[in-house]
């Protein structure tokens, strides 16, 4: 027996879903209601894989913590700090009916305070909270455990990932899917860290030689010096490439003033963070002066900081972070307040493996107002102990058509990791 579009629509409720009365635990019971109405009526409602348990009666059974270890090629710098190794936290959330979802917490203290250490004794906590929750009660979930977000967003954000992932999985959607999105692919930048501007123009050719189209350079540190290293990469790559540069609050506004009006004939896309985050209205003032569009990035962590932002009138566009954000849901109301205001947003990274990377890949997908990527984070690790996910060449990201984040670990590699 097959559905009319009508009978569809009734099983699903979707007048209320776009009347924009759903949150991740109303579609999930909508489309449990639609499940069973279509069983009822002898079809299906949903596009489960052969094994899936449906959207209801889930327990979460068993949490996994692992410190997910993975070294650098080289040092990475920005003007605030530097890294030597993706210093992580995994976790593995099993249900009572079988389905498993995975998380990644990256924790990266010169922008978010977290360490691997802090992130792990906020997991064990967690852990403790959400033994026999509904896993699929996303919503709920984040409010019982939303204080954490404030001290340890990257902790709050694998949990959530994880739980997406069963969400997915349960429906027999990939996530950016169940989200509403219809991208499959799209274009990410690659990052040059600060160096000599001989090393970074040699890097930022190697990146344009992978066929990137899109570069992303570190600044900050001393504006006359940034112009030498920008001037160097520009020359090495040509007028083809864009580029996007990066401050990470590096700059006073008077330098960032400055600096930015030096630097516009080099032809740059735009500037990330030049101010301290917590200078709001001195983002606005270099915004006013600056030829150079400006996107708040360490300003912007949660939902609130994005209203904050738009009230004050402090930028062009947001880089959002599952990271900073404390996972996707705030990711997308975040993208969501930028849209009410007609502002683009794009979705940046720290140095995640593929896992949190593929998670934020599925926010850029469901969006239409996340028009750039930056999810280059596992771009200089020395291994990818990545199963599946996202792929990425040549600047060109193609999504996992698998249900949930579509990415898991691998086993091998897992047995290497310390298990908390």
């Amino acid at each position: 027996m097959s559905l009319s579009r009508k009978q569809f629509l009734r099983f699903l409720g979707l007048g209320g879903l776009a009347a924009g009365t759903f949150g991740p635990e109303r579609l999930a019971a909508a489309i449990g209601a639609g499940a069973k109405a279509a069983a009822a009526a002898g079809t299906s409602a949903t596009a489960a894989p052969t094994g899936s348990t449906g959207l209801s009666k889930h327990k979460i059974k068993e949490i996994e913590i692992y410190a997910l270890d993975v070294p650098l090629v080289a040092p990475f710098r920005i003007s605030i700090g530097e890294m030597s190794a993706a210093n992580d936290v995994l976790v593995r959330v099993r249900t009572d009916t079988g389905l498993t979802g995975i998380g990644e917490a990256c924790p990266f203290p010169p922008i978010t305070g977290e360490t691997q250490a802090t992130n792990i004794a906020a997991a064990k906590a967690i852990r403790d909270m959400l033994i026999g929750r509904d896993p699929l009660a996303i919503d709920a979930i984040l409010r019982q455990i939303g204080a954490i977000v404030h001290s340890n967003p990257s902790a709050v954000a694998a949990f959530e990932m994880a739980c997406f992932d069963i969400l997915g999985q349960a429906a027999g959607l990939p996530l950016y899917r169940l989200l509403g999105g219809t991208k499959s692919t799209f274009e990410s930048d690659i990052t040059t860290g600060i160096d000599t501007p001989e090393v970074m123009a040699a890097g930022a050719k190697k990146h344009a030689g992978m066929g990137y189209k899109t570069l992303k350079v570190k600044i900050g540190l001393d504006p006359d010096q940034d112009f030498e290293r920008l001037r160097a990469v520009r020359q090495a790559v040509g007028d083809g490439i864009t580029l996007r540069i990066d401050a990470n609050q590096g700059y006073t506004v008077p330098q960032a003033i400055y600096a930015l009006k030096k630097i516009e004939p080099l032809r740059i896309q735009l500037v990330e963070q030049p101010v301290l985050a917590s200078d709001v209205s001195g983002l606005k003032a270099v915004r006013a002066e600056s030829p150079i569009p400006i996107m708040a990035d360490e300003a912007c962590f949660l939902p609130a900081d994005a209203l904050k932002l738009v009230r004050a009138e402090a930028c062009d566009f947001m880089n959002i972070k599952i990271m900073k954000a404390g996972g996707i849901l705030n990711a997308v109301r975040i993208a969501h307040i930028a849209d009410a205001a007609n502002m683009r947003c794009m979705v940046g990274c720290m140095l995640e493996t593929r896992i949190a990377l593929t998670a934020a890949a599925h926010v850029v997908a469901s969006q239409a107002n996340i028009v750039y990527a930056d999810l280059d984070g596992n771009a200089e690790h020395t291994a990818d102990p990545v199963i599946g996910g996202m792929t990425t060449k040549a600047g060109i990201v193609t999504m996992p058509e698998t249900p949930g984040l579509g990415c898991d670990i691998d086993p091998a590699f897992l047995k290497k990791m310390v298990k908390v």
